[in-house]
């Protein structure tokens, strides 16, 4: 007859024994990562916009669900954020004057987008606000909240306007498209007029309309060429190039007044 130490000890190895295929079963957790073919760009004088490719992958995807093509990723672009102005014209007498204006600060100066679907089918509304993701969820923070919302409201449908205006703010719907079951490639769109410094690669991985996890990777746009070396020269020596410009321009002036006077 078994003794309850033998007794406890066989309880205890079933209870293991059961738990082990559970265990083994639990489905891992997914995740996304992102690579840069390289971590900066530079630009010319002559740039005229260009597409940039972003690669990815899904880490412990489900097999079923990307069978199904329930898995959808977002990439985004993001250029450094910098205080913006927005001034609203009026007509006074006959002439445009700037009357009110509203300051907003870190706004991404510029915001490319990349997805697998269309946004409104990728997941809910709410979803982006909570994320700050796509250009119509960024949240402008205004410098001064006393202003009435209303203000607020007008001026930053403005700032978003003017920024798609000059192309600073894009989308391209299918710019994202998976390789395989865990591999995808992003297209980002670089706007003629795209500002040098820190950009932000971000990538959001959805579900089944879920947001499920995201990544990032930093990105440096820099100016080359003769143009850099006046970029740095107007930066690092701002008086003497000031005076240079000044003295330049009258110069300009002058051998421009010598050649086409009248006598």
């Amino acid at each position: 007859m078994a003794g309850p130490k033998a007794l406890a000890a066989a309880i205890l190895l079933s209870l293991l024994a059961a738990a082990a295929p559970a265990k083994a079963q639990t489905p891992l957790t997914e995740g996304i990562q992102i690579g840069l073919s390289t971590d900066n760009v530079s630009i010319t004088a002559g740039f005229s916009g260009a597409d940039l490719t972003i690669f990815g992958s899904l880490e412990n995807p489900d097999p079923l669900v990307a069978r199904q093509g329930r898995y959808d990723v977002i990439v985004v672009l993001e250029g450094p954020p910098k205080p913006v102005v927005v001034r609203r014209k009026d007509r006074v007498l006959g002439v445009w004057v700037n009357l009110d204006s509203e300051t907003f600060e870190n706004v991404p100066v510029s915001y490319s987008v990349a997805t697998t679907r269309p946004l409104q089918d990728i997941t809910e509304p709410n979803s982006y606000k909570q994320l700050s993701l796509g250009a119509s969820n960024l949240y402008m923070q205004p410098a001064d909240a006393g202003d009435s919302p209303a203000t607020i409201e007008e001026f930053t449908a403005a700032l978003r306007e003017r920024k798609g205006a000059a192309g600073l703010y894009s989308e391209n719907v299918g710019g994202v498209q998976f390789l395989s079951q865990n591999l995808f490639r992003a297209t980002v769109r670089l706007a003629p007029n795209v500002p040098v410094g820190t950009h932000k690669a971000r990538a959001f991985l959805f579900k089944s309309g879920l947001f499920i996890k995201e990544s990032s990777a930093q990105l440096e746009i820099r100016k080359s060429g003769f143009e850099q070396s006046i970029f740095r020269v107007a930066h690092d020596y701002s008086f003497l190039y000031g005076v240079f410009a000044i003295s330049l321009a009258m110069l300009t002036g002058w051998l421009g007044r010598l050649i086409f006077r009248k006598d």
